[in-house]
This record gives structure tokens, C-alpha cells and sequence, in this order.
């Protein structure tokens, strides 16, 4: 267990030494747990979040199919809270995991809502 932590902390250092946010084009962070799942606009020039969003913010209808369903919401509501900051273009940071199921729904999510990476 341990040693897939620190096999996705590997990778996420490596993407992170080919990406970065500035003020004009933030970078949009995944951070997935188990059970939950949370998003982050940063400025790496000043390290500061601009905007973040987590599932537990999202209103659960029935109509969503499970956690991806909701990490497809919570990626909407990040765009949506970018939109009212004047953000529209990211820098799409997948946090060492694969753009595979919850990431990529929120990545979708992100998209719809408006943002484009």
C-alpha cells in the first residue's frame, strides 16, 4: 500500500517538472481519495489557491451513477467558481494518477463547465 503511494508521488513529481500555473493560466490539481475527490486552481508563481471545490460541496441527485458521476458535478462546479474569478484557461494537473475514470470525469466535467485546457 505504501508503495503505491509513493509510486503516484513519483509520477506526480515527474508531470510536475513539465507543468506549471501562472496567474494568467492556473493549474487545475486532482487530488483523489478512496471516497472523495477535490479540486484546486493554483498560482505557482505565488503558491496561492485561487479556487477549490470537493465533492462533498456537490448536491447528490439520484440520477448520478456513483463517484464518477459526482466527480463529474464537482469538476463542473470548479468551472463554475473559475467563470466567476475571470478563469478560463488551465493548466490540466492529474496529480500522478491515470486519466482514467473519476479524473477524467471531473476533466469533463471542468470542460463543460467551461474550461478549456
Amino acid at each position: 500500500m505504501i508503495e503505491r503511494r509513493i509510486k503516484r508521488i513519483q509520477r506526480h513529481n515527474r508531470v510536475r517538472g513539465r507543468i506549471s500555473g501562472e496567474k494568467d493560466r492556473p493549474r487545475l490539481c486532482v487530488f483523489r481519495s478512496a471516497n472523495h475527490i477535490y479540486a484546486q486552481l493554483i498560482n505557482d508563481d505565488t503558491q496561492k489557491t485561487l479556487v477549490s471545490a470537493k465533492d462533498t460541496e456537490v448536491k447528490k441527485d439520484k440520477e448520478e451513477k456513483g463517484k464518477t458521476g459526482i466527480a463529474f458535478k464537482t469538476g463542473e462546479l470548479v468551472a463554475k467558481k473559475a467563470q466567476e474569478k475571470k478563469i478560463t484557461k488551465v493548466v490540466f494537473d492529474r496529480g500522478g494518477y491515470k486519466y482514467h475514470g473519476r479524473v477524467k470525469a471531473l476533466a469533463e466535467g471542468a470542460r463543460k463547465g467551461g474550461l478549456k485546457f
